[in-house]
């Protein structure tokens, strides 16, 4: 028995029972329950990076796409509390990207009415807010509005530090 806490943050899960992904049936992501836990995390690393001796992922996953590609925290800053940490896409196919800077820009995202993995695959369809996420996106950043593309802005400035650290774990060709 392990004492390791998978209890995803309070107002993640409140979001994502908002309904956000039942209203848009084709949208391919399915939110945890709970954080993956250590001993799959890094089991999944160990497949994603093909090597066998990849230690623990600084990652902490809260859901996936249908492939198995999962949306996660990426723990960048140790000791910053986890809702200051960035959002992450790792693909099953090795693609990768900077979902949001962090857990407030998450939420902004969905309340702009896209899904983490929309930004990876493209926004095909017109984005339309949902209140619901509104009022819980506010009510955690205590801000405006940020638009979908200042989202994606401010996770893409941290792009090269993600890159370098995927980098260090890629297999020797």
């Amino acid at each position: 028995m392990t004492d390791e806490n998978l209890t995803l943050p309070a107002v993640l899960v409140e979001a994502h029972t908002a309904g956000f992904f039942h209203e848009h049936s084709g949208h391919d992501f399915d939110p945890y329950d709970t954080f993956m836990g250590s001993g799959e995390m890094i089991e999944w690393w160990q497949n994603w990076t093909n090597d066998p001796m990849a230690g623990a992922p600084p990652f902490r996953a809260f859901g996936q796409d249908g492939t198995g590609g999962l949306a996660a925290f990426w723990l960048r800053n140790p000791g910053h509390p986890l809702d200051r940490q960035s959002v992450v896409f790792l693909g099953s196919e090795g693609e990768y990207t900077l979902i949001a800077r962090d857990l407030g820009d998450y939420l902004w995202l969905l309340a702009n009415g896209v899904g983490p993995l929309e930004t990876v695959d493209g926004i095909e369809r017109v984005p339309e807010p949902i209140p619901a996420l509104t009022t819980i996106a506010q009510r955690h950043t205590g801000s405006a509005r940020r638009s979908t593309t200042e989202v994606i802005a401010a996770a893409q400035a941290q792009f090269p530090a993600f890159e370098a650290l995927l980098n260090a774990h890629a297999p020797a060709e």
